[in-house]
């Protein structure tokens, strides 16, 4: 049948082109029937007058067809080109130009029958613009002017619909109403939309009934069911044909393929698969541990699956709680307080399961929730003693007896088999093992004496352990105070020391005393202050006691003397208020000390008393400034005294020989050069470079002689310089430095000798200085200290 129907179509494209040819060739031959050349034409007038004269066109027309697609075996004759002037002997040619001129088409000179030698596709090319002109075959003259044409191609139904997408896809809410737009498809047609119904398309369902149906002319598919549920099926194929020639028969279809998804609504409420879930839980789980999980099934996604737990009865509400695992959806049951078996062996729970998000468009499906009972069974376990409180606070006297009970510790088990207890205490809470405990009935005993101003609480730890299971231990605080007794006398707070003035008046307070207690408050203060009885009469101090824990010390007559006493001691008796009290003497210093009349302290020594008794302190200054002026005096006048002796005894480091140059020079003067020979002056033994050393330390030890001793210390310089002589020249391991670079060579022969005072007291010395003496006053000690050699000799 498809064959004879493409047959048929075949045969009535044919005749439908013969027609439209026979019709263009009948309309051509009738336009140049009515067209004849006209040699003058018409008169028109031009400017300034002058006539126009237009020639009238000798064949006339509009269009050509030509149908597409033509499969024939001869060229399909388009049609004829004919001038009215062609008078049939062959001296007219026809030429042809333009679009396609030549190759697509071509033209008969002699007849002007134009052909199409190829296939046209009117989608490639709708129409042809062509130029005809008839010239004169001999000359190509022209004989009418070109006229141009259109070949225009006939479309006939070629080309099939074809979608924008090979697949689409689309989502639609489940449960949406019916005529609910899911999504648009369109097709297009390449054939011509302004000619027939070749590219007039029609939109059908060929598959997706009875689900979704489609609207012919826009292509919108829209849902045909009402109440899809997703959870039913999620997913629908959908084939939509968009077909040509308005639908008809004989029209090109293509298709498409539409996936239509059915998205999620909250339209199912969760429910539980049973209603009573059975756990169970040991006594011995902490707070936190996971006991069982729920889980309420809800098809819905997404969002909308979520389920949120709540307890809303019970009488576990108090030791159960459940949390939500949104991972899983599933209700978690979890342990809130810790159990006892002994106690209560089973709960019960009702926990409720609901969405957390609900549609208000199907609230009316609800209630979006459900219920369900959990039993929870408590299983009985092995624990560990317990101890009948959570912490023991015991109280002992320090001091307290070896021995002594300070309290007792009670634990049982809390199982059913109620085991015997062991106790101990833990020896890293009590490493001075001060306790001891009974390990049957827990009493516990202090084995040393305890000190309460060393230790006041003492924190230990006691073990309980069943006697048949070891590992099964449980472990108690204990705290001990120690209880005070009154065992430490107070003492002075601080060590004091008072100072008083000398000019204190009677009843003057000068410092205040407190005193400390190592004991407790209610063994310690209030304490009492006072002197012993021997000394209450005491005729320089009294104490007062100020009833505050303090007391006061004053002077009891006026006027002290460091002089005579500058130290004085104070026994205080201190006593405290404890059972029974206890008291204890303590020494307070007092010194005595120099004031002004503000009763500032000034000093505190006896020394200081001496110097300035009756002299205040200006009078001190001007004393002290007077000796050091008399100081000054002296010094300098010693100082002038030595100046004016030292010309008779030479000591400064001079140069003879310049001195001699200078003043004993009797020559022409300065400028007399000749007068002194200085070659005089040198020593004949350095001529060779060597001289001879005097300070070379002699190889023996000098013994000191026994009838010289050093001369006392006097004001008298010639027996100083004397004795200091005597002892030079008698020593030999005493190198003259001083002497040896200050004197020169003065030459050999001379009658006066050398003044040099080295070796002038020697017994070898045969120099006679008695001519001294007759060198009037200023030589005069030079006489007296070497002239009188017998003299000297006697007084050593």
């Amino acid at each position: 049948p498809k064959m004879k129907e493409d047959n048929c179509l075949h045969a009535a494209l044919i005749c439908l082109g013969l027609g439209v040819l026979c019709y263009s060739h009948a309309v051509a031959a009738e336009k140049l029937n009515h067209t004849r050349p006209s040699l003058h034409g018409h008169h028109e007038k031009g400017i300034e007058g002058q006539v126009l004269h237009r020639s009238k066109r000798g064949w006339v027309w509009n269009q050509f067809f030509v149908i597409e697609e033509y499969t024939g075996p001869d060229p399909v004759l388009v049609g004829r080109l004919h001038s009215d002037i062609d008078s049939g002997d062959g001296n007219i040619k026809y030429i042809l130009s333009g679009e396609g001129a030549g190759i697509i088409f071509v033209i008969d000179d002699k007849s002007g029958n134009i052909h199409a030698t190829k296939t046209l596709d009117r989608e490639e090319r709708a129409q042809y613009t062509l130029t005809a002109q008839a010239v004169d075959r001999n000359t190509n003259r022209p004989l009418e002017p070109p006229s141009e044409f259109i070949v225009k191609v006939q479309d006939i139904n070629d080309n099939p619909p074809e979608f924008l997408h090979e697949n689409y896809h689309a989502n639609v809410p489940e449960r949406s109403n019916v005529g609910t737009s899911v999504i648009q498809v369109t097709a297009s047609d390449a054939d011509d939309p302004t000619y027939g119904n070749s590219a007039k398309l029609v939109y059908s369902i060929l598959e997706g009934q009875p689900y979704f149906s489609v609207e012919a002319q826009t292509g919108i598919i829209r849902t045909a069911l009402p109440n899809m549920d997703r959870e039913a099926k999620e997913e629908y194929h959908v084939v939509i044909q968009a077909k040509d020639m308005g639908g008809h028969m004989g029209g090109l279809s293509g298709t498409t393929k539409v996936t239509i998804t059915l998205t999620d609504v909250n339209d199912n409420p969760p429910k539980f698969p049973q209603s009573v879930y059975q756990m169970s839980v040991s006594e011995a789980a902490v707070p936190g541990e996971e006991v069982g999980r729920v889980k309420a099934k809800d098809p819905d996604i997404g969002e909308n699956g979520l389920v949120a737990y709540s307890i809303i009865d019970g009488d576990g509400m108090d030791m159960f709680e459940i949390t939500t695992d949104y991972e899983t959806q599933e209700g978690v049951v979890k342990l809130k307080k810790l159990l006892d078996y002994e106690t209560k062996k089973s709960y019960s729970l009702k926990v409720e399961a609901a969405n957390v998000h609900i549609d208000p468009k199907f609230i009316s499906n609800g209630p979006f929730k459900d219920t369900v009972t959990v039993k929870i069974a408590v299983e009985d376990a092995d624990e560990p003693p317990v101890f009948l409180k959570p912490s023991y606070v015991f109280e002992v006297q320090e001091n307290a007896a070896s021995g002594t009970v300070v309290g007792k510790v009670h634990a049982k088990d809390p199982d059913a088999a109620n085991s015997a207890i062991r106790y101990s205490i833990d020896r890293h809470t009590d490493l001075e093992r001060y306790f001891s405990i009974n390990a049957e009935d827990g009493n516990i005993k202090a084995i040393k004496a305890l000190d309460r101003e060393e230790m006041a609480w003492h924190n230990i730890s006691v073990f309980a352990v069943e006697v048949h299971k070891q590992h099964q231990e449980a472990k108690v605080p204990v705290a001990i105070k120690v209880v005070d007794v009154n065992d430490n006398a107070p003492k002075f707070a601080a060590a004091y020391e008072a100072f008083v003035c000398e000019n204190a008046r009677s009843n003057q307070q000068f410092i205040t005393v407190s005193a400390d207690d190592k004991d407790d408050s209610a063994n310690g203060p209030r304490f009492i202050f006072s002197l012993p009885p021997e000394i209450i009469h005491n005729p320089n101090f009294t104490l007062r006691d100020n009833r505050d824990n303090t007391a006061s010390v004053l002077v009891r007559r006026e006027g002290f003397s460091r002089q005579k006493q500058d130290l004085y001691l104070l026994p205080i008796v201190i006593s405290d208020g404890g059972v029974p009290p206890l008291s204890s003497t303590n020494t307070l210093t007092i010194r005595v000390c120099g004031c002004d009349s503000n009763g500032s302290l000034l000093s505190c020594n006896a020394e200081a008393y001496v110097l300035n008794a009756g002299l205040s302190t200006g009078a001190l200054i001007a004393i002290l400034a007077c000796i050091v002026i008399l100081l000054v005096i002296v010094v300098l006048f010693v100082t002038l005294k030595r100046q004016k002796k030292e010309p008779l005894i030479v000591f400064e480091e001079e140069d003879v020989r310049e001195n001699i140059i200078t003043y004993d020079d009797e020559g022409g003067g300065e400028e007399d050069t000749e007068a002194f020979d200085i070659a005089t002056l040198q020593n004949p033994d350095g001529i060779n470079g060597f001289i001879p050393r005097k300070d070379i330390k002699p190889e023996y030890q000098y013994m000191p002689r026994p009838g010289l001793r050093p001369a006392p210390n006097s004001v008298d310089v010639d027996d100083f310089i004397n004795t200091r002589i005597q002892e030079a020249d008698n020593d030999p391991t005493a190198p003259p430095y001083d002497s040896i670079q200050i004197y020169g060579y003065e030459g050999r022969g001379s009658v006066a000798g050398s003044l040099s005072s080295l070796e002038s007291a020697t017994t070898d010395s045969d120099l006679d200085y008695d001519y001294l003496q007759n060198w009037g006053p200023r030589f005069k000690k030079l006489a007296d200290l070497y002239g009188s050699k017998d003299t000297f000799d006697d007084d050593s």
